[in-house]
């Protein structure tokens, strides 16, 4: 069976996004990329900028969701946020690192899930 990556992904983001907007995030952009990588979302929770990153299993075979934001992909986010900020001219809000993990039809949100890896 061939299937869209991709397309799979946007549809999981796009759920995730409804999801934190219902629990008071405000997002600003879904798959925002640069030379560093890609971001899934960012987002505002507050007083908060969040760089969030998304994740999907169909079920725990491969794992659970989370544990794919390894070391490696911690690095290549903070890396994103860091050339956001510079882009966009931000130095004073406070940032934070946030992941939705969604297996099946569940969802759980992992807000600081992680600091910052320059």
């Amino acid at each position: 069976m061939k299937y869209n990556r991709r397309g799979i992904g946007t549809k999981y983001e796009r759920k995730a996004g409804e999801y934190l907007e219902s629990v008071g995030y405000r997002i600003l952009e879904y798959n925002y990329r640069c030379k560093k990588g890609e971001i899934d979302l960012i987002a505002k929770d507050g007083e908060y900028l969040v760089f969030c990153e998304v994740k999907y299993r169909k079920d725990s075979q491969k794992g659970y969701p989370s544990e794919a934001v390894d070391r490696r992909k911690q690095r290549i986010i903070s890396g994103c946020a860091a050339f956001y900020l510079m882009q966009k001219g931000i130095s004073d809000v406070p940032c934070r690192f946030d992941v939705v993990s969604m297996k099946g039809e569940s969802l759980e949100l992992i807000k600081d899930a992680f600091d910052y890896m320059g």
